[in-house]
């Protein structure tokens, strides 16, 4: 299985998406399709953090004023499951790996690894 979560509605997704265009990855919009509870336990089985999948980045992050409480794992994982914007994106899945953010360090160790395929 090779499925790539990103939102539609971001350049920088989109972005990188052109850049793997030549590979086969099942898509999925996180706007329209919502990460589902399993498959957000899949993404923790092969990251055994849900806090890894969270971006800090994102403007409810700060208006709900997250920055300043002590998260827990279950914590991340409902914020995960209530909202889409707090998935950190895109991820990149595989049966046995995952790739999680825009890093320039992700996206080298996403190539190396298709390379390797």
């Amino acid at each position: 299985m090779k499925k790539a979560y990103y939102l539609s509605s971001c350049t920088t997704c989109i972005r990188i998406l052109q850049e793997f265009k030549n590979e086969q990855f099942v898509l999925q919009d996180l706007k329209s399709a919502p990460v589902t509870p399993k498959q957000l336990d899949q993404m923790y089985a092969l990251t055994s953090s849900y806090e890894s999948l969270f971006s800090k980045r994102a403007q409810k992050y700060k208006h709900m004023g997250l920055k300043d409480k002590n998260l827990t794992e279950q914590d991340f994982k409902g914020l995960l499951l209530e909202e889409y914007t707090f998935l950190k994106r895109p991820v990149f899945m595989f049966d046995e790996a995952i790739f999680i953010g825009n890093s320039k360090k992700v996206l080298m160790a996403l190539k190396a690894y298709l390379s390797d395929e």
